[in-house]
Formats: C-alpha cells, structure tokens, sequence
C-alpha cells in the first residue's frame, strides 16, 4: 500500500480538518513511520508478532488513537477516522505480507542447522491392527456361527419395553432402578444388555429361532478391576421344540472349549434372572491362576462368565411364541471378561487406556 499523506485527504476534507486535526495528524503519521522502521528490523516471526500486539492490540497504539477521536471535534471525527482505519488496514496488510516471508526464512536456518545421519536405521513404523477386543469379539463370532447361528443387531438405545418389560423384568425390579441404569428419559435408556435384539427376533420370526447377539451394553456400576459402565457383550437365543437344559450345557460348554482351543473347566450355579426359568450362572475356571486364585479371580479361582437359562415362558408370551409348544434357552457373556481369560489380562480397564505398549502386545488374527 502506497504511503499515506496528510493522508490522501480530499479537498473538502483538508478543508474540515485544518484546526483540530493537524496535531492528530502528524500523531497518525508518526505512527506510520516508526512502525515501517520497527518492521523492516524484524527478523522472525516472534518478533513480529509483538509488534502485531503493540500496534494491533487491545491496548495497542492504533487502539489508542481511536480513543482519541474523542479529543477532535464532531465535524472532523468522520475525516480522521478514516485516516486511522487506513493506518490499521496498512499495518495489518504489511504484517500479513511479512509472515510468510519470515517463517521461509527460519524453515531454512533451521534446515541448516539440522544434520542427517543417513547410516542411522529408520524409525520402524508399526503397522494398524484390531482391538484385542474386536479380535476375540470375531472370533467369538464366528465359532457361534460355525454352529449354526445367525448375527442379528440392534439399537444401543431403546426403550424400557424392549430392555425390561418385555424380558420378564417386574416393575419394582432393582435392575430398572438409576443405581443400575442410564435412563435418558422415563422411557429411554442405554441397554444393559443385549437381550432387546432376542425380543425384537422373536417378535419378527416364528421359531425355529437361533441367533446371537453383539453389541455395546452399558450399566451404572463401579469401575474395577473386573468391571466397567459399558463393555462388549454376546448374547445367544435357540427356540424350538424340543429344546433342553442339557442343550444349554453343552453348547455352552463346547463354545468354550473352542474359544480357548482346550478342554475347559466350568462350573454351573443355580442364579436367578427374570427373563430365564430355571437360571444358571457360568463360572470358568480361573486361566489367569489356575485355580489358586488372585484378584481378578477374587482369590476363588473361578470367574463368571456367563448369565443363562432356559427363556421364561413369560418371555414367549410377550413375543407371541406359543410357550407350550415351544422351548428355548438363552445365555448372555461379556467378552472383556473372555479376553481377561484368555490372554491373562489382570484388569479390565487397561482395554479402554489406549496405552500403546499394551495394545501391540495382542498380534492380529
């Protein structure tokens, strides 16, 4: 921009600023001045941002010539106004013009000062892989579907119907209450377990009916150890006549041995859950301990698996299943737990760190 003078004022403007605003002016192009100078002394762009804040600033010198506009009279203001905002805009457009010059110039002292040692080895890059938990949550997966079930899915959010009243859940049950829940409304929660995608398959297709169920469920409890508010869950449903507790047991018992590629020792405890008649809870023996015991075990040497059952006839009603003709087991385990297990992992809160050093440890399948 071309310097201005007295500055570029039209005549009619010279006329109107010849008492008042001489004094301002010679101020505005003082300014001008010692900013040109200050700014062709400037060798990094550090030094002109200070210049940018002394200059430009809240309390900067162009700040504080408008402050005096008050001090010129009301006719003059409009002219030496202008003269400011002319001054600001030359400021802004010279710093704006400086920084990329500047900025190049450090790049390059830089790339002097720095040397390369092309006989050093190259920083190894570490290839992406799986979370070990998408990992044993595929291979879960595809051992249930090697045996003959099918992959259904549902949404994380749904409504207390599909969660607890259609799954037997009375309506003074503890497990409905905030302590266990995340309710987003009096109707709407989080799931607590990927039971809802049963009901809606149920709902939708007569038996025979052998699904599982993957997906993210989320509890309001305390973080250990051994537990979280939300982790992955597989949930599996076989309705059709004919169906037995035996049929539970060793399906169950199977999967295992195929997770963790030997013979397992479970344990099955009488446990009670609304929405199965009779209840099982699945206990593994500890892999961590081997049975001796520690914390992830809680010093038992057994760790719960699994939640199971035979499907409550209660539940087949509400999905329109004739509960007479038909019979069906259901069991519902959370894969945090498996991987604990099977890879020796002492807590479950390392999955969710994103600690690199952790993570590399598990190679992909």
């Amino acid at each position: 921009m071309s310097p201005l003078s007295p500055f570029d004022l039209s005549n009619a403007e010279r006329r109107t600023t010849k008492k008042e605003p001489t004094m301002m002016h010679q101020k505005i192009e003082q300014l001008k001045t010692d900013f040109d100078a200050e700014l062709e002394s400037v060798s990094n762009s550090a030094d002109l941002e200070t210049i940018k804040v002394k200059y430009l600033g809240k309390k900067g010198a162009v700040q504080d010539l408008m402050k005096s506009l008050k001090e010129v009279s009301a006719e003059d203001r409009p002219a030496v106004g202008k003269i400011i905002n002319d001054l600001k805009e030359h400021v802004a457009l010279r710093i704006e013009e400086a920084l990329p010059r500047l900025i190049a110039r450090e790049d390059g002292d830089r790339m002097q000062q720095e040397t390369l040692d092309i006989t050093l080895p190259g920083r190894r890059r570490h290839a992406g892989r799986k979370h070990v938990i998408n990992q044993v949550l595929d291979e879960i997966i595809d051992i249930l579907v090697g045996m003959g079930f099918s992959i259904q899915l549902g949404p994380d959010i749904d409504s207390d119907y599909y969660n607890f009243e259609a799954l037997n859940f009375a309506a003074d049950h503890p497990a409905r209450d905030m302590q266990d829940t995340f309710y987003l409304s009096p109707d709407m929660l989080l799931r607590t377990h990927t039971s809802n995608v049963q009901v809606r398959a149920m709902e939708a297709h007569q038996p025979p009916i052998r699904i599982i169920a993957p997906g993210k469920v989320y509890r309001n409890e305390t973080i250990t150890a051994r537990s979280h508010v939300f982790f992955q869950q597989v949930e599996a449903i076989y309705i059709d006549k004919g169906v037995s507790f035996a049929d539970l047991q060793i399906t169950m018992t199977e999967f295992l041995s195929k997770l963790f590629h030997a013979e397992v020792e479970t344990r099955f405890r009488p446990s009670y859950f609304p929405f199965v008649e009779p209840g099982m809870e699945v206990d593994l023996r500890c892999l961590s301990c081997q049975g001796v015991g520690c914390s992830l075990c809680k010093h038992t040497g057994w760790l719960e698996v699994a939640g199971a059952g035979m499907v409550h006839p209660n539940v087949l009603k509400h999905a329109g299943i004739d509960s007479e003709a038909y019979t069906g087991f259901a069991w519902g385990m959370g894969v945090e737990r498996l991987v604990l297990l099977k890879h020796g992992v002492k807590d479950i809160r390392m999955f969710t760190e994103n600690d690199l050093r952790f993570l590399r440890q598990f190679t992909s399948i």
